[in-house]
């Protein structure tokens, strides 16, 4: 399980153009890499929106964003064309990732466990630490849980 002030679990995975994306491309920059169930799902799209739409404003902040699911490269593909996406999101079919950041476990779908997708965004610094978690994610203002942090108001 990933903690804040840890060193972030390092990565590897690919985007969906096929590119490989790793921790190590974000050195010396602060990163949102937020977990989420499937593409184009009501909330999922939301959050995805929601960060969509804040995008200058986090990047103003100083943050790179990456998403993560288990969804397939081209199903990304077409998750960020039809909502116009301008951050990268990654597959994560064998769940690495997602089980690397404690985002993949048992949870609760229409009254039945099941395994999957925990959503959650963790924030890491410049150097690779973790900055802080988001565990209970509002998908219509994420953005706005994301910035105080950075502003160090929260």
């Amino acid at each position: 399980m990933v903690e804040i002030g840890e060193k972030a679990p390092g990565f590897k995975g690919k985007d969906q153009d096929g590119n490989e994306v790793s921790l190590n491309d974000f050195a010396g920059k602060k990163l949102v890499l937020y977990f989420y169930p499937k593409d184009n799902t009501p909330g999922c799209t939301a959050e995805a929106c929601d960060l969509r739409d804040n995008y200058q404003r986090l990047q103003q902040a100083g943050y790179e964003i990456i998403g993560v699911s288990k969804d397939s490269e081209a199903s990304h593909r077409k998750f960020i064309e039809k909502h116009a996406l301008p951050f990268r999101l990654i597959s994560d079919p064998s769940t690495e990732i997602l089980q690397a950041y404690g985002a993949w476990g048992e949870k609760k779908m229409y009254g039945k466990t099941v395994m999957g997708t925990i959503r959650k965004t963790v924030l890491i610094d410049e150097n690779g630490i973790v900055e802080d978690i988001i565990s209970k994610v509002d998908t219509k203002a994420h953005a706005e849980q994301i910035l105080p942090t950075s502003q160090g108001s929260k």
